[in-house]
């Protein structure tokens, strides 16, 4: 099951407005000395490198840090689905990409405590029109924004146009808005001072953290917690062998393999659980005190749910985090934005990826656009974007309560629904509907790095 996809529950049916629309503009052209040309972006899993992707492309030379010593490999898949986000994805060069690694997607099967058959997940459900794992997305986004060399400190800066610089192993520690520009301190790399900083840092955002206020000013517990890892070598060989999921009231445990990963002889399968909690006080930098928490959630369940969470304590990566919402007022402060999850993230069914994808194209265009204007392109960007995610970031709210019900009646209410083939198909069009319901301009794509104008043409 991926992280990214479940049914968005509403009291009637949307009507799309249009999946995406090209509408000629006619913007003044930015010139060198008025265009914002150096762009600090944080956080270099989705979001970030899809926004410098853009942002190179219209001559900015964005930089990119990441607090990971390098991008992070395995982690659950991710989907795609609707006209706007293949739209967006065809734009950049890399669906076709996307479509040669996609994960091949499979059924799911939910199971009682004897491992009988209660009702089950076709593959389209979860993975979406194309589905890839989220580490696959990360490196191919990586390698189309940046056709310079990585940079491990602040030496030097591409030219414009030039790709992408990252920075990675550090983090940010201040953000200081001057008259032209943002100063910004590091934990490692000497300061520096970039024309915009922009946090694509996920739910956690220093970004947001050091400009906007503190986390929970921001970002809302939905009462569960979701957790993934691979299975360690040396589990149960037929544990994974079938995807399966068990569910007790307030509990979800899954196993299975991606088919993708099969021929991984070191890939034994994969876990991910849900489970009803309020909010834990454990530190999430501790990954002992997550296993902790995780196998304390877990006791007493059936089936074999002892055995499988019992792994997490030999597992060498685990995800861990709160089911939760982002909520920022406003995305944008003087010359620093936030985009992506950092902005309006839902930890599970919030179309979280597609909208970061679908938020940089826009981001990017409207600077492109403003002629130098950062308010402007931010104001737009937001104007733009936020009725479109907030209809995705609802999704995100019934997420636990679908995947682990709260009582057993409420189990079979979910499981006669997906049995039934009317229902279904209406939950996977809701979904489609929802993540095609914006109309998306065709911002220019090229521009002269000697002049700094900017022409339309479709990428």
């Amino acid at each position: 099951m991926t992280r990214e996809t479940t049914p968005h529950h509403t009291d009637k049916a949307r009507e799309t407005r249009g999946a995406y629309g090209a509408r000629e503009r006619c913007e003044p052209t930015p010139t060198p000395a008025a265009r914002a040309r150096t762009v600090l972006i944080s956080g270099a899993s989705i979001a970030g490198p899809a926004l410098a992707h853009w942002l190179a492309r219209y001559g900015y030379r964005p930089t990119v840090v990441e607090w990971a010593p390098a991008l992070r490999g395995g982690g659950f898949a991710v989907d795609f689905r609707g006209a706007a986000h293949l739209a967006v994805l065809r734009k950049m060069g890399v669906l076709e990409e996307i479509r040669q690694r996609r994960t091949g997607g499979a059924s799911m099967t939910f199971i009682d405590a004897r491992g009988n058959h209660v009702a089950a997940l076709p593959p389209e459900f979860a993975g979406g029109d194309v589905e890839i794992l989220r580490s696959e997305l990360s490196r191919i986004l990586y390698d189309h924004s940046r056709p310079t060399p990585t940079l491990h400190d602040d030496t030097a800066t591409p030219a414009a146009g030039a790709g992408t610089a990252y920075l990675f192993g550090d983090s940010l520690t201040s953000l200081t808005e001057t008259a032209d520009g943002v100063h910004v301190t590091f934990e490692h790399a000497p300061p520096r001072t970039f024309d915009l900083v922009i946090g694509a840092d996920g739910l956690h955002s220093t970004v947001r953290r050091l400009a906007f206020g503190p986390e929970e000013d921001f970002v809302s517990h939905l009462g569960y917690y979701v957790a993934g890892w691979d299975l360690p070598h040396g589990a149960a060989p037929d544990l994974a062998a079938h995807a399966v999921g068990y569910n007790e009231p307030g509990r979800l445990v899954t196993v299975g393999r991606v088919p993708r990963r099969a021929a991984d002889p070191s890939y034994a399968g994969e876990a991910f659980c849900v489970f009803a909690s309020e909010r834990l006080g454990h530190d999430r930098r501790d990954p002992q005190a997550q296993r902790t928490a995780l196998v304390r959630a877990y006791e007493g369940a059936g089936w074999r749910t002892a055995e499988l969470v019992g792994t997490v304590r030999d597992a060498d990566d685990l995800y861990f985090d709160a089911i939760s919402r982002v909520d920022a007022p406003t995305w944008s402060r003087g010359r620093i934005a936030l985009l992506g999850d950092a902005a309006y993230g839902a930890t599970v069914g919030g179309m979280g990826t597609g909208s970061a994808i679908v938020g940089a194209y826009v981001l990017a265009g409207e600077l492109a656009l403003a002629a130098g204007d950062h308010r402007r392109a931010f104001a737009r960007y937001e104007q733009k974007l936020r009725p479109y995610v907030s209809r995705c970031q609802e999704g995100g709210r019934g997420t636990g309560a679908f995947l682990a019900p709260l009582t057993q009646e409420a189990i079979a209410a979910r499981n006669s629904a997906l049995n039934d083939p009317a229902a279904l198909t209406a939950m996977l069009q809701e979904g489609h509907d929802i993540s095609a319901d914006i109309s998306l301009d065709d911002y220019p794509s090229l521009v002269h790095h000697d002049t700094g104008s900017v022409r339309n043409a479709t990428p």
